[in-house]
């Protein structure tokens, strides 16, 4: 390992999400608010993070597999940390709810704490929505740059511009990677709230909101999240950016660069597409054999496609939705997305893989003697990818059983605690039962927060990246 190097680039990080603090201060001065808790917030960040970078002298600046395992976990809960403070100085939060809502935020969860949003100041619904756009564009950098490097359950098959696992070829084809993903990230934000702004939201919702549906975050500035706006237009607009930001950001370089057919041949992209497509038939005629209120085609389709990305908005009440619907809603916030996109959960990739595995082993029984081979885009796809597939989701499978286990140990129902385990794992936030969609997770034990805030940071980090630290191997 490199530690030196590693400490210094996560006191750049801490250093980062300082300058970030000074946003929420400068929100707060513009609708004259208090701006204590965030100044103090941008002064630790910067003071801690600008130390670190100016004291520690690696003597070389080469990263190894262990420096990107560490990097990536102390950060995002470096990132929690700072991101709580302003939480515990500005509404007197207790230290276990103001780690949670920063931790929701940096993972894109969007499972809060906090009610009466309305009444809330804005430099604090500000910083709820940016916390959720700064880790939407942390995740995706990871995801496409970090994960194909550390070889971690299928990421390896990315087609992307991913250097491979030699030291020095890492440093300027990642940042050219990243400068381009971010512009992309940057446009799709400015585009949303634009035309948000235009279907009738205030510009300051509208930027909130583009922030957190750029990231598939979820957070609103409405207790009643997208429900309050009572608008088609936009439920609309919301749903074609949440089925964009389920998209794996290299399709979205390809598209952008002309490169359609090849992006419209990506098979991960077809099972997306096909699946949100089939979620919100299914359900739509669901809700058409209840008396419930649901919005026709528009709410299967807005519910569907938000659990299925891990946005977590909702314009209906789909706890109080027939027992069908709901079973459909828990499977999408299962599976996920497509990966390298802000999106959480088992994601596309691995779901296509396995089931080529299940095609495989069924034709296995047929001919025993055949010499099958899994196959992704036309090519086989090595063995150590699929230990990889199977060791994810076994470990992803264990931690919604232990999550779900404490629930249901603190006295909540079976459908609760199910449900929060598969949201909290698969950064989903809103829940069934009594952690739906107006309950929010406030009513829940200190520990219980706590727990799930660790757990919300191995999901996001496609839960490997954390147990391996705690593997043997790794600290040999």
């Amino acid at each position: 390992m490199n530690p030196a190097q590693t400490v210094r680039i996560l006191g750049g990080l801490v250093a980062i999400l300082g300058v970030f603090l000074l946003l929420p201060v400068a929100v707060a001065l513009w609708y004259d608010e208090p701006t204590l808790h965030f100044a103090a917030a941008a002064i630790i960040g910067l003071l801690f993070g600008g130390v670190l970078v100016a004291t520690v002298r690696p003597e070389e600046k080469n990263l190894h597999a262990r420096d990107g395992f560490v990097i990536v976990a102390v950060g995002w809960v470096l990132a929690s940390c700072l991101g709580a403070i302003p939480y515990f100085l500005a509404r007197d939060l207790p230290l276990a709810d103001a780690l949670f809502e920063s931790t929701s935020g940096f993972t894109t969860t969007g499972a809060t704490v906090m009610t009466a949003l309305e009444s809330q100041a804005r430099s604090v619904l500000f910083w709820r929505a940016l916390t959720q756009w700064i880790g939407g564009m942390g995740i995706i950098v990871f995801a496409i740059a970090v994960l194909p490097l550390l070889g971690i359950g299928g990421m390896q098959l990315f087609r992307t511009e991913a250097p491979g696992p030699v030291a020095e070829k890492i440093a300027p084809r990642m940042a050219d990677t990243a400068r381009r993903l971010w512009l992309i990230y940057v446009g799709f934000t400015a585009l949303e709230w634009v035309m948000l702004v235009l279907a009738g939201m205030s510009p300051f919702e509208g930027l909130c909101h583009a922030f957190t549906n750029a990231a598939t975050g979820g957070f609103s500035t409405r207790d009643d999240s997208i429900r309050a706006f009572d608008s088609a237009a936009i439920d609309w607009i919301v749903i074609f950016f949440m089925v964009i930001g389920g998209i794996n950001y290299v399709v979205h370089f390809e598209l952008l660069t002309g490169r359609i057919r090849q992006a419209l041949a990506d098979v991960e992209l077809r099972y997306y597409l096909g699946m949100l497509a089939g979620a919100t038939v299914l359900v739509a005629w669901l809700l058409s054999r209840a008396p419930v209120d649901h919005g026709g085609i528009r709410g299967a389709a807005f519910q569907s496609v938000s659990m299925m990305t891990g946005t977590g908005y909702h314009s209906a009440l789909f706890d109080a939705w027939p027992i069908g619907a709901q079973v459909v809603l828990l499977l999408l916030m299962l599976l996920g997305g497509m990966a390298g996109s802000t999106t959480g959960a088992v994601k596309g990739l691995r779901v296509v893989i396995s089931f080529r595995v299940l095609s495989d082993a069924l034709g296995q029984l047929v001919h025993p003697h055949a010499v099958q081979r899994v196959k992704h885009d036309g090519q086989p796809v090595p063995a150590e990818v699929l230990t990889g597939v199977w060791g994810f989701l076994i470990a992803y499978g264990l931690l919604v059983a232990l999550t779900s286990f404490v629930i249901a140990a603190e006295g909540f129902d079976f459908v609760t605690a199910i449900s929060v385990g598969v949201s909290a794992v698969g950064n989903v936030g809103p829940a069934l039962g009594d952690a739906g969609p107006i309950d929010g997770y406030a009513h829940f034990g200190a520990w219980t927060k706590l727990l799930l805030s660790g757990v919300m940071i191995a999901g996001r980090l496609e839960v490997l990246a954390v147990l391996v630290l705690f593997h043997p191997s790794f600290r040999r």
